[in-house]
């Protein structure tokens, strides 16, 4: 069944353009050649990032997107650096620092793509 099959994540945008700068260029995801029209595809480590035009893009109110990394606090100064903002959400158990939210080992960190899609980072 699905158990062994890979799964890939797949967001809607309103400008293709826009999300290739965004998840190419900010986000430094590898572009896979074979677009097709209106869809672009990209590598992140083992796994593979779809985005497409669709005019519901960035009406989905939860996390669309999540990358598991070692060190989140890099992660977040990288991206700050280059103009990407952090959300601040109020979640019972955990406390902010800064742009990321700590419970216990646990350090996260929340931001969109400019359609307003939630995309996060989490500590491993």
């Amino acid at each position: 069944m699905l158990g062994a099959t890979p799964a890939a994540a797949t967001i809607a945008v309103k400008d293709l353009s826009r999300a290739r700068e965004f998840y190419g260029r900010t986000l430094g995801l590898k572009a896979q050649e074979g677009d097709e029209e209106g869809v672009a595809a990209y590598r992140s480590g083992q796994s593979t990032l779809f985005v497409y035009e669709s005019q519901y893009a960035g009406t989905n109110k939860a996390t669309a997107a999540t990358w598991v990394v070692d060190d989140v606090d890099s992660e977040v100064e990288v991206l700050k650096a280059k103009g990407v903002g952090f959300e601040h959400y109020d979640m019972p158990g955990m406390k902010l620092e800064g742009d990321i939210h700590v419970s216990g080992d646990l350090r996260a960190a929340w931001f969109k793509d400019p359609d307003g899609n939630i995309l996060a980072l989490v500590s491993q």
